[in-house]
């Protein structure tokens, strides 16, 4: 339980490897036995044949909630599957508590079709603000974290960014059609430009960390979810890179973001492609 006089930034050198446990727990138990072994009964559709969920993503979240609210008490959880049953508890991130924002299988389409490109991301914020992040890739075995001022780690080393090599087209990956708006298409064909090369993002949480790795130049991104986005941009964050709406303003996880934004290597990529997704150069 944390102390009246520790606060939750120091609170967070106790719990992190709980974090940490809690997550391969919940991907050892609930996700990796049924990935590639998905019946049809355990497949749904949400607001789509696009938007799915599992009893993957629905057993995980259940098990990461339970266990993050009581590792700080006085928290909330806002997971994605509880979202959707209940859009309303979608503002405990606009509220006083701190807030685990909570993804089960990021790229639950890709864990439907067997390909390893999902995650479980997970990030603690307080106020607006990302104070730590946690991505795990199970089926790539990689673990990456994330503490506001302490740096981005994967696997326990370093990350940095670094910037896009000169000459070479920016490798941007980009919302998938089916998830903009007629709005939000118009403002993407703006990286229709030499010098990139766009394509369509697949789990959002991998792309982030392909970012933090130097692997990636930047995304654009054309929807708000907290839980797509909160852990990730923290990783991109500490790792030396940043995120802008179009209006040239930091992405906020409490929304009313000018969409599409991006978030990149450094803050020139990042200039450069929120001016393109703007209509600018």
């Amino acid at each position: 339980m944390i102390d009246s006089n520790e606060t939750i930034e120091e609170f967070l050198v106790d719990i992190a490897s709980d974090v940490e446990e809690a997550i391969r727990k919940a991907a050892a138990t609930e996700i990796m036995p049924r990935w590639r072994r998905l019946a049809a009964h355990e497949v749904d559709e949400k607001n789509g044949p696009h938007d799915l969920v599992t009893d993957a993503d629905r057993k995980a979240e259940l098990y990461l909630t339970d266990v993050l609210a009581d590792l700080l008490p006085g928290s909330v959880v806002v997971g994605e599957e509880a979202v959707h049953a209940n859009p309303a508890s979608y503002e405990a991130i606009r509220g006083d508590a701190p807030v685990w924002i909570v993804d089960p299988v990021d790229g639950t389409r890709q864990f439907v079709h067997g390909d390893a490109g999902f995650c479980t991301l997970v990030a603690l914020a307080h106020g607006g603000t990302v104070l730590a992040s946690w991505t795990y890739a199970p089926a790539r075995e990689q673990f990456a974290t994330a503490r506001r001022g302490k740096g981005a780690y994967l696997d326990g080393e370093r990350l940095f960014a670094g910037v896009p090599e000169p000459g070479r087209d920016l490798r941007v990956a980009t919302s998938h059609p089916y998830y903009t708006t007629d709005e939000q298409k118009h403002a993407l064909l703006g990286l229709r430009a030499d010098g990139v090369a766009p394509r369509p993002c697949g789990s959002a949480g991998l792309e982030y960390l392909a970012i933090a790795r130097g692997e990636l130049d930047a995304t654009a991104f054309s929807w708000e979810a907290a839980w797509d986005h909160a852990a990730g941009l923290l990783l991109v964050e500490e790792a030396g890179g940043t995120h802008l709406t179009r209006t040239g303003e930091p992405f906020r996880i409490t929304g009313g973001n000018d969409l599409p934004f991006t978030a990149a290597r450094d803050a020139a990529t990042a200039r450069h492609v929120a001016g393109l997704l703007s209509g600018g150069a």
